[in-house]
């Protein structure tokens, strides 16, 4: 470590080649922001453990210096301890720090993939290079991620070098054109399927007739031609490629069947041969065309749900530069820039209000139909929609770094990611081309051996060429990831990887927290007892300005009530309802203690205000108050308590309802054949209250967040499998932990960014939406493979005992990729409860 090098919000206590241990004084006043710090570092690649003491402001980070270089740590900590406190609806970013030695993460597009053995052979190029340590390339949604110590133009350049094209898709604009190169890619396969199928037909009647002569033959090689060389020309180009690097995929077994078909028939025409074959290679191409036009229709459906995400920003925005408009593709806006927004306008990017006051629509975030006041100072996201007013907004994220690019990226990944059930159809397609091949060589052979000829022993091979089907089986999982994935995000349900999809429908167990999650999260005060010397306006001040540095939910209860109250005039117990703001006072000195509660120097007083257990492990005597406490606990409200100065103070009672949803939600949950068990830091009277309300089947109160995370875990050691439904920062180890994590929608960042399923607008109901779906899905995928495994089973060696002619074949072929992308769509018709 240099010397030179001063950080600016963390101080070295002590460094070591693969450990650095820092002091932050930043973490001892907010000990949340240590749970934040813990989830964001863990989450870097490189760094192997660490180990935070939030009281003592200490951080020890065990790193690997290959993978995340000394000086690099430094700079992440630097960019990321001073933003820990930030409570916005956009995930967290992490700073990107480039280095040889640095694994990074590559999505994009590729471009020309037919069949499950070019999504294999891209996979195991890539695999070869030691600088990639994953490479995932997913047939139905087109896409590949790679992580490795490669950048992008390198990884871009290594899947060229095999004939594929790689696009980049970080960006909604970049998505769109990927969305525009796919329609002109059907509209080219229908443009070659028409006039395939037009030349086609006239050659089978004249095969079917079995009309004889020169000029029937001549005939049929003139209209044959154009359909081979045309319209099959992208089998025989990609063919010939693959040939190059000694590679085969369908490609090549197409381009093998057709290519034998035509090369047999043209020298018999001249040698006045009486079997032809022209009619076969040209119903093979428009057998296989169909069957691909097909697809990619059914594929199109499938990417639905990033369509509707995509649509939802516009392509140009209104830019404001020395006082005059510019219209500029939205791509072209920089943080900064300031955009007017007119009524009825989606906004371009995210960013903040500078001028203007308007209602927004943010359905799209939080699926609440209620339009939100904005005005000066405001954040607002792009894809919103604007109300009645002018706004003029200065853009403060653009490109990938948007909340709906994050959106779309998250909804990307879970759509392209590869269950554990592939793994066995991979090990399979990785040697079925190559196998079919070898069957199709012993079928000539054997039909030769067997003394039948040339002539049946080449229809025979020809047409095993063409019965098998690689892409049913490289389809069968991924088409059916890619819409359920689809329908989650159309049913306001984010999917972070696609493992957890599968995971959801052998849960066991789900776990809530109760404020914020069961609750509606919108505790208020409904009660307050006072035992200080000092009056209530006095005390309620005191309480006002400590909790004002907190972002707790009862925290945020106890100074709305605070500023409606702080002028009544009350004694002991009552309900205030003067709207009258509080008093400011200055705060020398605050602590948060996650689960706890919150101490806080104001005005020469030590203010303390937590739960229960807290105060008495503080040695303070509560014996006035508890018997209060114990009555409104039961009444399903919090009890909170107060002192001044170490000693009692005060009460507050606060009560928060249960979402309308949840009671519906637990009953499908367990009708589901999952239990349910809400862990709260609550006392346990309110949590049993809230827990009968909604029929929780158990119950754990006083829990801690790492007394949330041990209940993770020793439910996984008995052998279930597990799920955890949080909101806030101290239920972030537990969603991480969980076996499959949901974050409410409208928790904090570190839980959704945590979560491997995020439910928007907080409706619970969606989890047990997501488990059906779930169970859906992997009932799909099974069928898929049934059909797929089946269909190659049996139309193999039908094929090779001479049961199929080669157009019949091409057309099965063709027909069975097809069936399982429409097997798989019908995942887009499930509804709620089915």
């Amino acid at each position: 470590m240099s010397t030179a090098y001063q950080p600016t919000h963390y101080q070295i206590a002590h460094s070591l080649k693969r450990r650095l241990r820092i002091l932050a004084p930043s973490l001892r006043k907010d000990p949340e922001r240590a749970y934040v710090l813990d989830i964001l570092l863990r989450k870097r690649n490189g760094i192997k453990k660490v180990e935070v003491s939030p009281y003592i402001g200490s951080v020890t980070i065990h790193f690997d210096p290959q993978r995340l270089p000394a000086g690099h740590l430094h700079t992440l900590l630097d960019a990321v301890l001073p933003n820990l406190g930030r409570r916005h609806a956009q995930p967290a970013h992490l700073p990107s720090v480039a280095d040889e030695g640095e694994e990074r993460e590559v999505n994009f597009a590729v471009e020309g993939m037919t069949c499950a053995s070019c999504a294999l052979l891209i996979e195991l190029v890539l695999r070869r290079d030691p600088r990639i340590r994953i490479a995932n390339v997913n047939l139905a949604s087109e896409s590949a991620c790679v992580r490795g110590s490669l950048d992008k133009e390198a990884v871009y350049k290594a899947v060229e070098a095999i004939g594929y094209r790689p696009l980049p898709m970080d960006t909604p604009a970049q998505r769109k054109y990927l969305m525009e190169r796919e329609r002109e890619r059907l509209a080219e396969t229908r443009r070659r399927l028409v006039w395939a199928g037009l030349l086609s037909l006239p050659v089978t009647a004249i095969a079917m007739a079995d009309l004889m002569g020169r000029f029937w033959g001549w005939s049929q090689f003139l209209l044959t031609t154009p359909v081979v060389v045309w319209a099959g020309r992208p089998f025989f180009s990609k063919a010939y490629k693959l040939a190059q690097k000694r590679q085969a995929n369908m490609d090549s077994l197409i381009a093998l069947g057709v290519g034998s078909a035509y090369a047999y028939s043209v020298p018999a025409l001249f040698l006045r041969h009486p079997h032809l074959y022209f009619d076969a290679a040209a119903g093979i191409i428009s057998f296989v065309l169909l069957g691909r036009y097909l697809e990619e229709r059914a594929k199109g459906q499938a990417h639905e749900a990033i369509h509707r995400l995509l649509d939802l920003q516009p392509q140009t925005a209104s830019l404001l530069r020395d006082g005059v408009e510019i219209s500029v593709p939205v791509d072209e806006l920089q943080v900064g820039d300031i955009v007017l927004v007119r009524p009825g306008e989606r906004i371009p990017t995210d960013g903040v209000v500078v001028e203007g006051l308007s209602t927004v629509d943010e359905s799209m975030l939080t699926g609440e139909s209620l339009p939100v006041v904005k005005e000066t100072g405001h954040a607002v996201t792009g894809g919103c929609v604007n109300g009645t007013g002018a706004l003029k907004v200065r853009v403060g994220a653009v490109g990938a770094d948007t909340v709906l690019a994050g959106i779309i990226h998250m909804v990307d990944q879970a759509q392209s990611s590869k269950l554990p059930i592939q793994r066995l159809v991979d090990q399979i397609s990785s040697v079925f081309v190559p196998g079919v091949m070898g069957i199709a060589g012993l079928t000539f052979s054997g039909w030769l051996l067997a003394g039948a000829g040339l002539t049946p022993a080449f229809v025979n091979a020809i047409s095993v060429l063409l019965i098998a089907c690689p892409c049913a089986l490289g389809l069968a999982t991924p088409a059916a990831v890619m819409v359920g994935t689809g329908r989650a995000a159309q049913r306001g349900i984010y999917i972070r990887n696609g493992e957890s999809l599968e995971t959801a429908t052998h849960l066991t167990t789900i776990v809530f927290d109760k404020t914020g999650t069961i609750t509606e999260g919108k505790p208020q005060v409904t009660d307050f007892y006072n035992i200080s010397a000092l009056d209530d306006r006095k005390l309620l001040a005191l309480a006002a300005a400590a909790e004002n540095q907190s972002e707790h939910f009862l925290a945020r209860a106890v100074v709305a009530f605070s500023q409606v109250s702080i002028h009544s005039h009350t004694s002991g117990e009552g309900k205030f309802t003067s709207s009258s703001k509080g008093e400011n006072h200055e705060v020398e000195a605050f602590e948060s203690f996650p689960g706890r509660g919150i101490r806080a120097q104001v005005e020469g007083h030590e203010i303390a205000i937590g739960n229960r257990v807290w105060m008495e492990e503080s040695g303070v005597k509560l014996r006035e108050l508890l018997g209060r406490a114990n009555t409104w606990a039961e009444q399903g409200k919090t009890p909170v308590f107060m002192t001044l100065d170490r000693e009692a103070a005060a009460l507050f009672g606060i009560a928060d309802q249960p979402r309308p949803d949840a009671a519906e939600a637990i009953a499908r949950l367990q009708r589901l054949g999952i239990k349910t068990l809400m862990v709260t830091g609550d006392v346990e009277a309110t949590a049993r209250y809230v827990a009968g309300l909604v029929g929780i089947d158990g119950v754990v109160a006083h829990a801690r967040p790492e007394r949330k995370l041990e209940i993770i875990r020793e439910l996984q050691l008995q052998g279930g499998k597990v799920g955890m439904i949080g909101d806030g920062v101290n239920d972030a180890p537990a969603l991480a932990a969980a076996d499959v994590g949901f974050a409410v929608g409208t928790g904090t960042d570190v839980a959704i960014e945590t979560a491997d399923l995020t439910l928007v607008n907080g409706n619970i109901g969606k989890a047990a939406d997501a488990v059906e779906l779930s169970t859906a899905t992997l009932k799909v995928i099974k069928q898929n493979l049934f059909w797929a495994f089946g269909y190659n089973t049996v139309a193999i060696p039908v094929a090779a005992l001479g049961g199929l002619n080669p157009m019949i074949a091409s057309a099965a072929m063709a027909f069975s990729s097809v069936s399982v992308v429409l097997n798989s769509l019908r995942l887009k018709k499930m509804g709620p409860g089915e």
